[in-house]
């Protein structure tokens, strides 16, 4: 297995988690932090499971193409010499059955078909694919990775692997023994150059209501003494270089705000218990791109 597309925290629930330590987020909002966080952990347990694959397999984790005007999402997908693999992964938890082409919980609530989703996609790879002149099968599975799932009434054809068939499918991989090659790797290389990252939904805000500070990396909590060269976590103790913690404020700035120009003022602001304006300067000069000049100097 090579594993040549990383997974990285859905920048969404990064955003999310950022407003959540700075706002009061409607519940609704909270919700969908839960909700993501779930996911997230859904895929990084398959992960787990594709990380000990020992066949010869290109693994793409967590991509975001775009084909004829149409977006769509792939949480894995494998490459072997004859196959590629779409995978859908759903971290469900509990009772849910299936009927009339639905999907729904015990307690009848109908919950969004993940099958429909997994068809689309697989449609738009397909084509995606066939465009680029690469005529690879292509099968398409929804994952239900947590062991407290069941599902009653589902059709034995569809394409659906249960918790307790996964070991089983993981197997089917790993008995794929033929080698993969030049064309494989374009494929993986072309699909991964056509990565997009897609701007999350938020709900509005403004620089001005956010607080500001600078939170711990381990426990999530406020830096409340003045910092000269390190920060120190009076909750957790946890210390972290002053340079580290300025350039991880910069990126929060960017993520939140990607329109925002960055200045020392801004950054200096921002992180709010930094002593020294003139070391927010250093660190932003010796790391990002210095524009513009005087008084109108800024950084990218």
């Amino acid at each position: 297995m090579m594993l040549l597309k990383a997974r990285t925290e859905p920048v969404e629930l990064r955003a999310l988690h950022l407003l959540n330590s700075r706002m009061s987020l409607p519940a609704n909002e909270r919700t969908r932090i839960e909700n993501l966080e779930k996911g997230y952990q859904g895929e990084m347990m398959f992960d787990q499971l594709t990380d000990k694959l020992q066949s010869e397999v290109f693994v793409l984790n967590d991509l975001c193409l775009e084909h004829n005007n149409s977006i769509f999402q792939i949480d894995t997908l494998i490459i072997s010499q004859d196959t590629s693999y779409l995978i859908e992964v759903k971290n469900f938890e509990g009772d849910f059955y299936y009927d009339s082409d639905n999907f729904f919980s015990i307690k009848k609530t109908e919950l969004k078909n993940p099958l429909d989703q997994l068809k689309r996609s697989k449609l738009l790879l397909s084509q995606l694919l066939r465009s680029h002149g690469y005529h690879l099968n292509i099968e398409g599975y929804v994952i239900f990775i947590n062991p407290e799932f069941t599902l009653y009434q589902a059709p034995i054809h569809t394409p659906i692997i249960h918790p307790t068939q996964i070991n089983r499918f993981m197997k089917k991989l790993n008995q794929k023994s033929a080698k993969l090659n030049g064309v494989h790797k374009k494929l993986a290389d072309q699909l991964i150059a056509q990565h997009q990252i897609l701007y999350p939904r938020l709900p509005p805000y403004t620089y001005e209501q956010l607080k500001k500070g600078i939170n711990c990396s381990i426990c999530k909590s406020y830096i409340t003494s003045d910092v000269i060269r390190k920060t120190k976590c009076n909750m957790c103790g946890h210390e972290e270089a002053i340079e580290s913690v300025i350039l991880k404020s910069v990126e929060e700035l960017r993520l939140l705000f990607p329109n925002l120009i960055i200045t020392t003022n801004i950054v200096y602001e921002w992180c709010d218990v930094i002593m020294s304006r003139r070391r927010v300067a250093t660190v932003l000069k010796e790391n990002l791109k210095l524009m513009g000049f005087g008084q109108w100097t800024y950084y990218e």
